[in-house]
């Protein structure tokens, strides 16, 4: 499917889901108000000069994780709706299959492929264009090498006409230079991009198996280890799979990370990337993230 002629599908099953107001650079009680926008388009009030890396972007833990059962499950919204909703990182999980990747987490097959999660981002930038998306992409559920990995990927960018959704550059863009783009975060070694994990550039929590009495307080140096040491694009994965399924961890894990940032952090920015799961299911959570951006 070219995104010349992709279908609206997926802008617009989602597009209901994001009514909220967001109020960039404000308290919870809203006392220093500098641009109200909806979770839709949010970066819009954020000046295009600043790096990604002074951002507090919301995110999805194994995003298109929706089948499979319990243990299998991260989400219970699709890309489009997740977009919609203010999240603004993917982590794609990507199987070679029949020359395509199909989405899986482990080997549950999540009923999407590549050309979907493309086909979301393509609607929703061109729907709106003052905001980014990056995308982690791995491989997942199979072993081949990095050069079959990257001849798949390829394919989509030039036979399949997805080359213009992308930037594509092993450097780090100011949120100007992203608009309207997803910016791939290559983890793999064959892609190009950022190379997702490289210590000069990202400083990543991701202890997936920490049961939440432990994880909490992993989350929570995070985010002051990155107000106090910026520089690098820190990741801050609040998502566990440790002796419960995703969707317990989440229903602990989630309010705890949401009162947080609503009190101890209150007027603090550039929290980093903050892959989630199920967050959907925590009302305001998102928004709380996005209060936690620089304005201009």
């Amino acid at each position: 499917m070219s995104p010349y002629t992709a279908t609206r599908r997926n802008f617009l099953a989602g597009a209901l889901a994001a009514t909220a107001t967001v109020l960039i650079g404000a308290d919870p009680a809203g006392a220093v108000t500098r641009q109200a926008l909806t979770t839709r388009d949010w970066m819009g009030a954020v000046p295009g000069v600043t790096a990604l890396q002074r951002l507090t972007i919301p995110g999805s833990h194994d995003s298109g994780a929706r089948y499979g059962g319990p243990w299998t499950e991260c989400q219970n919204t699709t890309i489009a709706e997740q977009l919609n909703s203010g999240i603004r990182f993917l982590d794609v999980r990507c199987r070679i299959t029949g020359g395509s990747f199909a989405i899986h987490h482990g080997a549950s097959y999540q009923n999407l492929m590549f050309g979907d999660v493309l086909g979301a981002c393509w609607d929703f930038l061109a729907a709106h264009p003052t905001e980014t998306v990056l995308m982690r992409v791995k491989q997942e559920y199979s072993e081949e090498g990095d050069a079959a990995f990257r001849a798949v990927f390829d394919d989509y960018l030039d036979n399949r006409g997805w080359r213009p959704l992308f930037r594509i550059d092993p450097s780090l863009p100011s949120l100007g230079e992203a608009r309207g783009k997803v910016v791939l975060l290559a983890d793999n070694g064959g892609l190009p991009g950022v190379r997702y994990a490289d210590p000069e550039l990202f400083d990543i929590q991701d202890d997936y198996m920490a049961e939440p009495f432990g994880k909490y307080p992993k989350i929570e140096a995070q985010f002051r280890k990155a107000v106090q040491q910026p520089g690098k694009l820190f990741m801050n994965y609040v998502s566990t799979a440790a002796l419960m399924p995703p969707r317990w961890n989440s229903d602990r894990l989630n309010p705890q990370v949401h009162a947080f940032l609503d009190g101890a952090a209150s007027g603090w920015t550039g929290l980093g990337i903050v892959p989630l799961d199920y967050p959907a299911t925590r009302s305001g959570l998102v928004e709380s993230l996005i209060r936690h951006n620089p304005a201009g």
